[in-house]
């Protein structure tokens, strides 16, 4: 009889992601932002590290990002079937997660070293490896780190607690991701513009890498995981995780929802310092903003959820975000000042982060408690590793998306019609897909799921 996890086993957990939260943030908001920079950073000092011309309409980047969030998608599965299969004295989870989270952060500070001259096809090439390492690191961690949590959450309230207690960690990293430019901009200007923002990097990323190894070293996933190996193969696995209807209808609406939250968070540096006229320090204040109002909601959606169920929250948080991001659309459009836009719009964004940022992990996590109550074979990494591969697959649709998006009308000056089209385009973009994202959520049969757990519950006892 596996022990239950305490909440403080389930904080220490939380820790982890904390930990690699940090690292995905400062690639989701700083790298197009660091490699691709605005006329306005340009003016700071900011160098022009790689080509900025487009190949078929798509930029260096846009390619680059999408390729490596491409390649992350692909080894998703092939690291959870390894996962799920692993014979090891630590578990099942633990060894991926303690032997992979110092790569993980030594080859993000690598990512913001371009070793050669301004433009070089040869900062390109170091790009594009260091990227793919970072995918791959980041595969290694978080694919089993994920896969623990219907393991340490093995009841329903459990699981949204351990689901609430990860999203106030990941809002934490992301914040802090957020910090770069003002961490930045207290460094010696000798350092340069590029350089203040790799040591801050560099920073970061060690205090990542000490938050990742925590849960690795003081969790024994023996003690609360079933560490029974899987026997299917990686392939085998995917195909009979991708079978299961209410898994497919999730993964088609958190697809939709990524493209337009990657979308939304990408151009945020731009919304503040393009639409809204800000420096981009300005970031992170309005990013506090919006963690400070989502954690005020926590406790209501963590109340809620219990009681009125997921799905309905979950829908009712796409529909909100579809109208935040068409405020977002309109910045600088409107005669209040910009902060004000600013803060309305990351109070307005606070509710539905503070639902999607809990519920959907909680979701997965019923699915695959099902399934394995079903099939009997205990599969969660894989079903874990499924969702980020369709969902990275979406990501790098929406790297892409924004990167080429965002060039239409770039060359207008400001004050001239038509200025900054590109990036109000990419929050309008995001708005719909969105909307559609619930739209399709709503197919998800969530009193079958809950019911095939609490008679498979009943048929134990």
């Amino acid at each position: 009889m596996k022990k239950t996890a305490s909440n403080k086993i389930l904080w220490i957990f939380a820790v982890g992601q904390l930990g690699w939260s940090i690292l995905s943030g400062i690639i989701a908001n700083w790298l197009v932002f660091f490699y691709q920079p605005s006329g306005e950073e340009i003016a700071k000092g900011q160098h022009v590290f790689i080509p900025q011309g487009t190949i078929i309409g798509l930029t260096v980047i846009g390619m680059i990002t999408a390729v490596g969030r491409i390649f992350d998608a692909v080894t998703d599965p092939l690291i959870a079937g390894k996962s799920d299969s692993l014979v090891h004295k630590l578990g099942r989870r633990i060894p991926f997660m303690r032997y992979s989270a110092v790569p993980f952060g030594l080859v993000t500070i690598l990512i913001f070293v371009s070793p050669f001259e301004d433009r070089s096809p040869l900062n390109v090439a170091c790009l594009f490896l260091t990227v793919m390492l970072f995918y791959f690191c980041m595969t290694c961690y978080c694919t089993p780190y994920n896969a623990l949590i219907p393991e340490l959450g093995s009841t329903q309230d459990s699981r949204i607690n351990l689901s609430t207690y990860i999203s106030v960690t990941y809002f934490f990293g992301t914040a802090i991701a957020y910090l770069v430019p003002n961490i930045a901009g207290l460094l010696p200007a000798s350092l340069g513009y590029a350089g203040t923002y790799r040591v801050t990097i560099g920073i970061l990323a060690v205090f990542a890498m000490v938050c990742m190894l925590i849960p690795s070293l003081l969790i024994d996933e023996n003690t609360y995981a079933d560490t029974k190996p899987s026997k299917a193969s990686a392939f085998s696995s995917l195909l009979a995780t991708f079978r299961n209807a209410d898994f497919r209808t999730f993964v088609m609406s958190d697809i939709l929802y990524w493209i337009g939250l990657t979308l939304f968070q990408t151009g945020l540096s731009y919304y503040v310092t393009v639409l809204l006229g800000m420096d981009s320090t300005r970031t992170f204040p309005l990013f506090a903003v919006m963690t400070v109002m989502s954690l005020v909601f926590y406790t209501p959606v963590n109340i809620i959820s219990k009681k009125a169920g997921k799905k309905k929250l979950i829908a009712f948080a796409f529909i909100f975000f579809s109208f935040t991001f068409l405020i977002t659309a309109s910045a600088g459009l409107i005669s209040i000042p910009p902060m004000v836009h600013g803060v309305i719009i990351a109070v307005l964004a606070a509710v539905p982060m503070a639902i999607l940022g809990i519920l959907p992990q909680a979701v997965v996590a019923d699915i695959s408690e099902a399934d394995k109550n079903k099939t009997g074979e205990s599969r969660q990494g894989m079903f874990y590793a499924a969702r980020t591969f369709a969902f990275k697959l979406g990501q790098s649709a929406a790297m892409l998306m924004f990167t080429s998006i965002s060039l239409i009308n770039k060359e207008i000056p400001k004050g001239q019609s038509g200025y900054a089209l590109g990036y109000r385009l990419t929050a309008i973009t995001a708005a719909v897909l969105c909307l559609a994202g619930g739209l399709v959520f709503m197919k998800y049969n969530e009193k079958k799921v809950i019911s095939e757990i609490k008679e498979a519950g009943n048929a134990k006892t």
